[in-house]
C-alpha cells in the first residue's frame, strides 16, 4: 500500500464547474464535479476534453487554458487557491478558453540577407524588408509575387498604407540609405515569377539612416523616424507640387519609355528626441507615438507638432505598439529582456502597469493583437517569439522556429504570427487561437 502521502494528496478533491464563452461544440456540461486538487492545466484540459467527448464521439482533443476569477491558472489548482486565498469549500467556477499555441509551422520563406521588417496587416499578403536592400510581397509561404527594388542599403521598416483596400495597394519602406519610398502594386495579380517594381515616390529629408515608418489610418500621410533623432511627416499622394520628377529607366527593354519617380519633402518635422528614433506609431489620427534610444517614449500632437507627454523607461528602446484595452496601452521593448506596458490614462506615474521578463536578451519587436485586449507578442535577440496574455505573468506560447536573433514580428490574418530574423527567413506560425 502507498503510505508516502501521494494517495492522500491525490484524494484531496475540489468541487468545480467548467464554464466557457466558446460556441458549441466546445461547450461542456456545467454540472459541478469533484476533481483532484493537484491537477495542473494539462490535467484540467484532459477533463474538459473527456466531457466534450462524452457528448460527441467524434470529438478530437485540443489544448485549453483556464481562468479563475479572471486570472490564468499557471500552477496546480491547490497552489492557485492558496496563492489567491480562495476557499476550496465552495464550488469553484473555472472558465476554459482555447490555448494560444501555434498548430502549424509553414515552410520558411528565404531571403538573401537578414529579414529586418515585416507587416502582416493585410489578410491578402505579407510585406517584408531585408538587409539585401529589397522589399518583398508574399502571397503565402514561399510564394513571392513582387520585389521592391531601388533602395541602396538595408530596408529597416515597412508599412502597408491601405492594408484591406481593394485593387492597388500602397506601401512604404524605410532604409539605411536615408530615404523613405512609396510603392504601388496589385496583390491580386496572378504572377508566375516575382514582378520587380520601382517606387513611385522617393521621400528625402532624413540626414541619417531611417529606422521606422508608420502610416496614418486614413493613408493620407506617413511618419518616419531615424538616427537623426527627428520624426518627419510626409504626404502619400502622387500629386506633389513640391516634388520633382526623376526619370528612371525601366529594366524590361531599351525600347520602352522611361518612367518617372516623384521626390517628396517632409511637410513637417517633430523634434525633441536626443538619440535614434527607433519606432513610430500613428494609430490615432491626431497623435503620433515614438520610442527612442534616448530611453523615452513621446506622444505628439500632429496638428501643432507639440510634445504632449514623456515616459522615461531607463533603457534604449527598439520597438513600440499601441493596443490592449480601448487601444490605449503602450507596449515597448529594448536593450534588456523585459517587455513593458504603460497605461497613459493613469496620470502622475511613468511606472509600467505590466512587466514581462521571460526573454533572455534584448526585445526587438512587440505587437498587440488587433482584436484582443489581452494578447500581444514580442520578439527577441534570444531567437524566440513569445505570446503574452495580460492575465498571467508567463508567456502562453513560445515560438522557437528561428535559428538566430529575431528582428521583427507581426500578426497575420488574426491567427498567425509572421517573423523574420538574422537567419534570413520569414517564418509563419499559424493556427493560433486567440479569440
Amino acid at each position: 500500500m502507498d503510505t508516502d502521502g501521494h494517495a492522500e494528496e491525490a484524494s484531496r478533491r475540489v468541487q468545480v464547474r467548467f464554464v466557457t464563452k466558446l460556441d458549441p461544440p466546445l461547450k461542456a456540461p456545467t454540472t459541478s464535479i469533484a476533481i483532484p486538487s493537484n491537477l495542473t492545466r494539462l490535467g484540467l484540459s484532459t477533463i474538459v476534453n473527456n466531457l466534450l467527448q462524452a457528448g460527441d464521439s467524434d470529438w478530437k482533443p485540443e489544448p485549453f487554458d483556464f481562468l479563475i476569477d479572471g486570472e490564468l491558472v499557471r500552477m496546480s489548482l491547490e497552489q492557485f487557491l492558496l496563492a489567491k486565498n480562495i476557499s476550496a469549500e465552495r464550488v469553484l467556477e473555472i472558465e476554459y478558453i482555447k490555448a494560444v499555441v501555434p498548430r502549424q509551422e509553414e515552410e520558411p520563406s528565404l531571403h538573401e540577407d537578414w529579414v529586418s521588417a515585416v507587416d502582416g496587416s493585410s489578410s491578402r499578403f505579407i510585406l517584408t524588408g531585408s538587409y539585401d536592400s529589397l522589399g518583398r510581397v508574399w502571397k503565402a509561404a514561399g510564394v513571392c509575387t513582387h520585389i521592391l527594388e531601388g533602395h541602396s542599403d538595408a530596408v529597416t521598416s515597412v508599412s502597408i498604407i491601405n492594408p484591406e483596400g481593394g485593387g492597388v495597394t500602397t506601401a512604404a519602406t524605410a532604409s539605411k540609405d536615408r530615404t523613405v519610398r512609396l510603392w504601388k502594386f496589385s496583390a491580386e495579380e496572378s504572377i508566375n515569377s516575382p514582378l520587380r517594381i520601382r517606387a513611385f515616390k522617393i521621400l528625402r529629408g532624413h540626414t541619417a539612416a531611417v529606422e521606422s515608418v508608420a502610416a496614418q489610418a486614413s493613408g493620407d500621410m506617413i511618419c518616419s523616424g531615424g538616427w537623426d533623432s527627428v520624426i518627419n511627416l510626409w504626404q502619400t499622394n502622387e500629386i506633389n507640387t513640391e516634388g520633382d520628377a526623376v526619370p528612371v529607366k525601366k529594366k524590361k527593354g531599351n525600347d520602352q519609355a522611361g518612367e518617372s519617380q516623384l521626390e517628396g519633402e517632409a511637410v513637417s518635422t517633430l523634434e525633441g528626441h536626443t538619440q535614434c528614433v527607433s519606432s513610430v506609431n500613428w494609430s490615432e489620427r491626431e497623435t503620433i507615438y515614438s520610442a527612442s534610444w534616448d530611453h523615452t517614449i513621446k506622444q505628439w500632437d500632429v496638428e501643432t507638432g507639440k510634445k504632449l507627454s514623456d515616459i522615461f523607461c531607463g533603457k534604449a528602446l527598439n520597438c513600440l505598439d499601441i493596443g490592449g484595452e480601448s487601444k490605449a496601452l503602450i507596449a515597448a521593448g529594448g536593450s534588456d529582456p523585459i517587455l513593458r506596458i504603460w497605461d497613459p490614462r493613469r496620470p502622475g506615474t511613468s511606472a509600467p502597469v505590466y512587466q514581462f521578463s521571460s526573454h533572455s536578451s534584448w526585445v526587438s519587436a512587440c505587437k498587440w493583437h488587433m482584436k484582443s485586449w489581452f494578447h500581444l507578442q514580442s520578439a527577441s535577440y534570444d531567437g524566440k517569439v513569445m505570446i503574452w496574455d495580460l492575465r498571467t505573468a508567463w508567456p502562453v506560447a513560445v515560438i522557437s522556429s528561428h535559428e538566430d536573433k529575431v528582428l521583427c514580428a507581426d500578426w497575420w490574418r488574426g491567427d498567425s504570427i509572421v517573423s523574420g530574423g538574422v537567419d534570413s527567413k520569414l517564418n509563419i506560425s499559424s493556427g493560433i487561437s486567440v479569440l
